[in-house]
C-alpha cells in the first residue's frame, strides 16, 4: 500500500482492485462482497441503535469514513445505509429537530481508481463526498475528527509480503506456493506476525482519529476455530491459483523462480486473534465481535464463474505487477477451468463463520 505517512516505519505496497468498468473490473465483479455486506445490515443497524451515543457529539456535522472503499458501488450502498441508521438513532433519541450534515470520506490506496469511483457517485445522496488517498496502515485523518468508520473486506490485505517468505535461508521460505493456506507452520507464523504488526498500527491510528464515543465497524474475512483454511472458499481458490501457476511452470511458460518469489499478501484472521489485538490496543472498547456466514443472503450456490471473476477483480493487479501482463489472461483462464473442475469442493466448502463482524468504540479517557 502506498502511503507517505512515516508512522508505520515500513515500506508499504499497493494492491488496488481492478479499476474502470470493463468485464474484469471490480465495479462489475464485487456482488459477492455486496451480498456479504447485506448479511450484516441488521447487525450494523443494531450496533448504531444500541451503542452509538450521539448525545456526546457536540456538532450536527458528522464525519464518516469508508476505509478501503475501492471503486463502488458497494461503498455507496453501505454508507447510505449507515447514514440512514444514524438518522434513525437521532429520531429515537428525540433529536428530530436537529438538521444533520454528513461528510463522507472515501479512502483507498493512492493507486485506486478514484476517477471511476467519483464518476459513479449517486446523484441523490444526502452527504458531501471527498476522497482520501493513502494506506489505512497509518494515519489518515486529524485527531478526534471522525464520528463513524466502516471497513469492509479490506483488512485481510497485509501492508507488505513478509520478508522471510522470500529468503531461501529462512524456514519460512515459501517455495512452490503463493500463500500460507497449505504451507508449513513457519510460513503461517510469518503471515500472522505481519498481520499483527499491521493491525496494531491500524487500531492505534483509528483510536486517535475517532472522536470520543465514535464507532468503527469492521467486516473481515475470518477462519472459524477448528477449520483448516483449505476447507474455506478463499483457501480453496488460493490453492487452485497456486496449482495453475505450477502447471505453467511445468509447461515452461513460467520459471520456478518467478513463482517462488511471488506471495499473495492476504491473511485470514480468527476471532481469538482479533479480540486479543483490540484488547492490547486499550483505547477502543469491544462492543461486539462474532463470526457470521457471509453467504447467508445468497440464493443458491455461487457459480464457478462468479468465484473466478470475483477473484480476478481483486487479484489481477498484484499478478500484473509481478508477472508479465500478457500471461494474466492465461492464469485466470486456468483458474476458471479449475473452479469448474473442482466446483464440488467450493460448493461443499465451509462458509459458516468465515466473516468476522466487529464493533469498536473510542473510549473516554476516563474509561
Amino acid at each position: 500500500m502506498n502511503n507517505n505517512n512515516n508512522t508505520t516505519g515500513t515500506m508499504q505496497q499497493s494492491f488496488p482492485m481492478n479499476g474502470g468498468d470493463g468485464p474484469h473490473s471490480y465495479l462489475n465483479n464485487s456482488h459477492l462482497q455486496r451480498q456479504a455486506n447485506n448479511a450484516s445490515r441488521a447487525m450494523i443497524e443494531e450496533a448504531i441503535a444500541k451503542k452509538l451515543d450521539v448525545r456526546c457529539f457536540p456538532s450536527n456535522s458528522l464525519c464518516l469514513a469508508d476505509l478501503g472503499c475501492s471503486v463502488g458501488p458497494n461503498t455507496f450502498v453501505a454508507m447510505q445505509h449507515i447514514i440512514d441508521a444514524i438518522e434513525n438513532k437521532y429520531l429515537a433519541q428525540g433529536l428530530k429537530s436537529q438538521v444533520l450534515e454528513f461528510q463522507v470520506f472515501f479512502n483507498d490506496h493512492v493507486a485506486n481508481d478514484f476517477n471511476t469511483l467519483f464518476a459513479s457517485l449517486p446523484n441523490e445522496r444526502r452527504y458531501l463526498a471527498a476522497g482520501v488517498p493513502g494506506s489505512f496502515h497509518g494515519r489518515l485523518f486529524p485527531e478526534s475528527s471522525i464520528h463513524f468508520m466502516f471497513c469492509s473486506h479490506a483488512l485481510h490485505w497485509l501492508s507488505k509480503v513478509p520478508a522471510e517468505l522470500l529468503d531461501k535461508n529462512s524456514p519460512a521460505w515459501n517455495r512452490g506456493r503463493i500463500h500460507c493456506t497449505s504451507a508449513p507452520d513457519e510460513v503461517s507464523h510469518a503471515y500472522a506476525a505481519q498481520f499483527e504488526k499491521d493491525m496494531e498500527i491500524f487500531l492505534s491510528a483509528r483510536a486517535k482519529e475517532l472522536v470520543v464515543g465514535g464507532m468503527i465497524v469492521l467486516l473481515i474475512s475470518a477462519l472459524p476455530t477448528g477449520i483448516h483454511a483449505s476447507r474455506t472458499p478463499i483457501g480453496i481458490l488460493f490453492d487452485l491459483l497456486g496449482s495453475s501457476l505450477m502447471d505453467m511452470v511445468k509447461e515452461g511458460l513460467l520459471s520456478e523462480d518467478q513463482v517462488d518469489s511471488f506471495n499473495i499478501p492476504v491473511y485470514i484472521t480468527s476471532l481469538e486473534q482479533m479480540k486479543s489485538l483490540v484488547e492490547r490496543n486499550g483505547n477502543l472498547s469491544m462492543e461486539r465481535i462474532e463470526l457470521m456466514d457471509p453467504t447467508s443472503k445468497h440464493v443458491g450456490p455461487v457459480p464457478a464463474k462468479d468465484y473466478a471473476m470475483n477473484f480476478r477483480a481483486g487479484m489481477e493487479g498484484i499478478f500484473s505487477q509481478h508477472f508479465r501482463s500478457r500471461i494474466v489472461d492465461e492464469v485466470f483462464d486456468r483458474l476458471y477451468k479449475k473452479t469448474v473442475e473442482f466446483f464440488h469442493l467450493l460448493k461443499s466448502s465451509h462458509k459458516e463463520g468465515t466473516q468476522l463482524f466487529v464493533v469498536l468504540r473510542r473510549k473516554n479517557d476516563a474509561d
